[in-house]
């Protein structure tokens, strides 16, 4: 599934209200073309016309490409295309001079209330997302970290698949609040999120865990993979600084990279991430270590 930020997200809204309100009043002009016999936009009528209304447009373009693999965004899909296409087929038979059979209004006001239910269920699915989601960075805060932890152990336990935990910490990053202030450590630590989020899989998952620390969870990976993913997001971030001013900000991280076990609590596992990431600090920083029992 694509990483979505809390900006996608906040857009996504704005194109659900739209589409709630904007519908309400199409349904309400279709009444009453249908009742009171009058002409009408041909768009309406068109076989398209699904992707031609407002929201259909904001739907099918690459805006939305994000959404759609969401369960909640392919039952949208299909009541909003169903409600358009009873629409096209009223107003043909309207002009064919046919009566409007109870029947078919019923099924027509129905669509229109299964859209909105549609609308609202998707609505408040991204809700619960944004308010998962760290304000600064864009990364998952910790309020539910460790309930997704525990979810991939479960897997791990039933042997379905292995899960890669990494805790990736900026490097020198108090010089930098101190030499150029917090509004620009804030600007490196969305820079370094973004990045991170943008080159994961769809699946893996990146937690804001405190201050300038990040906890990476990996499903499907085995120790060896977990580290060459991670490795390779590390020398990638550390050769995209930013500039402020004249100055060029490297963004460059120390990571620590080990397992979720079976039986180990998954606290456990937290805690040698970092104990790995604090001996890729000690061996000179901008690195990743693997977790082995000589760092305990």
């Amino acid at each position: 599934m694509h990483t979505i930020s809390r900006l996608d997200i906040q857009e996504m809204l704005i194109h659900l209200d739209r589409a709630s309100d904007n519908h309400q009043r199409w349904y309400e002009t279709i009444v009453k073309v249908l009742v009171c016999r009058l002409s009408f936009d041909p768009s309406y009528a068109a076989e398209d016309a699904h992707r031609e209304c407002e929201f259909g447009k904001w739907f099918y373009s690459k805006a939305s490409l994000k959404l759609r693999e969401r369960p909640g965004f392919v039952a949208l899909e299909a009541e909003h295309e169903r409600m358009h296409r009873m629409a096209s087929r009223l107003l043909g038979e309207m002009v064919d001079g046919l009566p409007v059979r109870i029947d078919d209004y019923e099924a027509f006001a129905g669509s229109l209330a299964n859209l909105r239910m549609q609308l609202q269920t998707l609505k408040r699915e991204l809700e619960h997302v944004l308010g998962d989601l760290d304000p600064l960075t864009g990364a998952y805060n910790r309020i539910s970290m460790l309930t997704w932890l525990r979810e991939q152990q479960a897997l791990v336990r039933r042997g379905i698949l292995p899960c890669g935990v990494a805790m990736l910490d900026l490097d020198h990053f108090k010089s930098v609040n101190d030499h150029y202030g917090h509004p620009v450590g804030d600007q490196v630590l969305r820079h370094a999120s973004a990045y991170l989020l943008e080159h994961l899989r769809p699946y893996d998952r990146l937690f804001r865990y405190g201050g300038e620390e990040f906890l990476l969870c990996t499903p499907d990976t085995d120790l060896y993979t977990c580290h060459a993913l991670v490795d390779r997001l590390r020398e990638g971030l550390a050769h995209s600084p930013i500039t402020h001013g004249n100055d060029v900000i490297q963004c460059r991280v120390s990571c620590g990279v080990t397992l979720l076990e079976r039986d180990l609590p998954v606290e456990q596992a937290i805690e040698r991430a970092d104990q790995a990431m604090y001996a890729a600090k000690h061996a000179g920083r901008n690195r990743t270590h693997i977790w082995d029992a000589s760092l305990s």
